[in-house]
């Protein structure tokens, strides 16, 4: 069983990371196979509405996104993080959420399991979240949970025990599904 953490901030070592290291460590100790994607330093381009990938099966855009639409077809669950960027999730990650309708009539990500990390400055995280978790639905994958994070500085958010249960818990309830099938 594979679980694959994709993180969508540009902030090397920061909050989103920091979360989704620590939830892949927590899957990692429960048998899964762990990896950890993360934007910085890669090349992901906003769709253009071109519908090219519905006629040939294939973005015309030439960037870093097939690396990432392998490792997300390859994984059993998927782990989807972002910092609140304005009270919602950042450009980068709603990038990657938009490219993802290429496959989105084929139903590639149908029964994954996923949930949504999401760091965030002080509070407001409800539309962050909402909209991972209309992104897991709309591709009819399996909403696990979902773990937030709050604080500034880098690693301040994983600082909170509340926080550190909450993250590792979400990656433990993956992994038991997984296994089980079970919530």
């Amino acid at each position: 069983m594979k679980i694959l953490a994709i993180c969508s901030s540009p902030r090397k070592g920061g909050n989103t990371e920091t979360m989704l290291r620590a939830a892949l460590d927590a899957a990692q100790a429960e048998g899964a196979e762990t990896e950890l994607y993360t934007v910085s330093g890669k090349n992901i381009t906003f769709c253009d509405g071109c519908y090219a990938c519905r006629r040939t099966g294939q973005c015309h855009i030439k960037d870093d996104m097939p690396e990432l639409f392998d490792k997300m077809l390859a994984a059993d669950g998927i782990l989807f993080g972002s910092p609140m960027y304005f009270w919602n999730i950042n450009a980068q990650a709603k990038a990657i959420i938009d490219r993802t309708f290429q496959v989105s009539a084929r139903r590639n990500f149908k029964n994954k399991a996923a949930g949504a990390i999401v760091a965030a400055g002080r509070n407001g995280t409800s539309a962050a979240l909402a909209t991972l978790n209309q992104f897991f639905t709309g591709h009819r994958m399996i909403v696990i949970g979902q773990a937030m994070g709050y604080g500034n500085d880098k690693g301040a958010s994983m600082k909170d025990a509340t926080t550190q249960a909450n993250v590792a818990g979400l990656a433990r309830a993956m992994v038991r599904y997984l296994k089980t099938g079970k919530m």
